[in-house]
């Protein structure tokens, strides 16, 4: 009969042991892939930030269409300026490149690039620009664009790109992520806004 409840206590022990390390363990592993989600998802908006700056500088303006934006970036082209010639070695802490441009000693040529070649690396997988890291298939980043005014009254164009926490971190600790929302003035991460002109910042910079 001892040996029994010395063999009940012993599993006892082990279980409340077990459960006392999960206990610890959650919030850690949280953090850690909390973190790990993040930094991909970042980077992805920082990615669609990119296409969206080279898709104004052609179109003036910015596009809440994702699939305009891709088309865009895989097809389109954008004008880049390049220098030809040299300012000679006895002249370079004599004049700037403008006053060797008006000497005619440097020619400026406009060409035109593609755009998937010039903004993002080799083999860069453009149509997975909408999707957001790490979530369930096929949960796409909510993008817009806008105009907002300033209390200069200046017109300024805008867009917003976005993925909601449950998004970003689903399959993870919910409590853990109910605590996040609570605290975070945006439950998620964004960059861009509709609301304001922030110079295209991320909420995370």
């Amino acid at each position: 009969m001892r040996k029994t409840i010395q063999i009940l206590l012993a599993i006892l022990i082990l279980v409340i042991s077990y459960f006392t390390y999960q206990s610890v363990m959650e919030p850690i592993r949280f953090k850690q892939e909390k973190k790990y989600r993040y930094s991909k998802v970042i980077q992805r908006l920082k990615d669609i930030r990119k296409a969206e700056l080279a898709y104004k500088e052609v179109n003036r303006v910015f596009t809440g269409s994702f699939d305009t934006l891709i088309n865009f970036v895989k097809y389109d082209s954008m004008p880049i300026v390049r220098a030809v010639g040299r300012i000679p070695d006895e002249l370079v802490d004599s004049i700037t490149e403008e006053e060797a441009v008006k000497r005619g000693i440097i020619i400026r040529d406009t060409i035109r690039v593609s755009v998937l070649d010039s903004i993002f690396p080799d083999n860069y997988k453009i149509d997975s620009i909408r999707f957001v890291p790490c979530a369930e298939p096929n949960v796409e980043f909510k993008l817009g664009s806008g105009i907002v005014v300033t209390g200069s009254k200046v017109k300024v164009k805008v867009f917003k790109a976005s993925a909601l926490n449950f998004e970003i971190l689903q399959g993870l600790d919910k409590q853990s992520i109910i605590n996040l929302n609570d605290l975070a003035k945006f439950p998620g991460l964004k960059v861009g806004s509709l609301e304001e002109a922030n110079n295209n910042a991320g909420n995370w910079e």
